[in-house]
């Protein structure tokens, strides 16, 4: 074979791969932005594949898929969402599974704060408290749960303020608007370390969180995306999961 034949077959197979390669735009939950931001260079490398990735509240961008918004993949806080998603056509049957399994942390900057998470409520000493929205975010569920649960939510709400997605949240807090919050653990959790200080909310004061993915009805005949929630199943995201405190079962 002549050097002028090889090159071409060489650049030949590089045109195939280039043209197999394709964008993957992903609507992620916005609890999940630490890990979705690690996962990406990884699933790029081993794939060639792109990452698109945008985060919010997953009320927010189910409003935005029903208006036309083209997500090829939906990574929800819940699973109801990705379930109501394929019921009312948006999302292709038998394509949701749980990615992921949040927990909840009442949390603060200040390492010295939050020592008994419990008793802290109670006893007020705070300024604010910070909480998600529960209508759009399952985290702001979970916590008004939570102070239902321990007979609080009278005690604490005067001090709520809100954030429309739990990205929010997290920034009331880590800026000081708000000396404690319910944020997701995976939020100030790495690898066996919190950041601050917190108590991480037993599981049983809470309903159980099972984060699903969904892949939409924009997705469906994207081999790129369907090997993306392959790659979410698999043992390298799982290995991510983990180090941020998610449970995977």
């Amino acid at each position: 074979m002549s050097m002028k034949m090889m090159v071409a077959g060489a650049l030949g197979v590089l045109s195939m791969s280039a043209a197999c390669a394709a964008d993957v735009h992903v609507a992620v939950a916005a609890n999940f932005t630490a890990p979705a931001k690690e996962l990406a260079p990884i699933f790029e490398a081993k794939t060639g594949h792109k990452l698109v990735l945008s985060f919010g509240s997953t009320g927010m961008f189910y409003g935005q898929i029903k208006n036309g918004a083209t997500y090829d993949v939906l990574l929800a806080a819940d699973a109801k969402t990705p379930k109501k998603a394929v019921d009312e056509g948006y999302g292709v049957p038998a394509s949701t599974f749980t990615y992921a399994v949040g927990k909840l942390v009442l949390w603060s900057a200040n390492p010295n704060k939050v020592v008994d998470g419990k008793k802290l409520l109670a006893s007020g000493n705070y300024n604010k408290c910070a909480v998600a929205n529960p209508k759009l975010a399952p985290y702001g569920l979970a916590a008004y749960e939570t102070l239902t649960a321990l007979q609080l939510l009278e005690t604490v709400q005067p001090k709520f303020v809100e954030g429309d997605n739990i990205g929010k949240t997290f920034n009331f807090v880590k800026t000081g608007n708000a000396d404690v919050g319910f944020v997701a653990l995976s939020q100030v959790y790495k690898n066996g370390r919190m950041a601050g200080s917190g108590w991480i909310v037993p599981a049983d004061l809470y309903g159980r969180i099972n984060q699903d993915a969904v892949l939409l009805k924009q997705g469906k005949e994207a081999a790129a995306a369907k090997e993306f929630l392959q790659f979410l199943q698999g043992p390298e995201a799982s290995r991510v999961k983990s180090a941020y405190g998610y449970g995977t079962q």
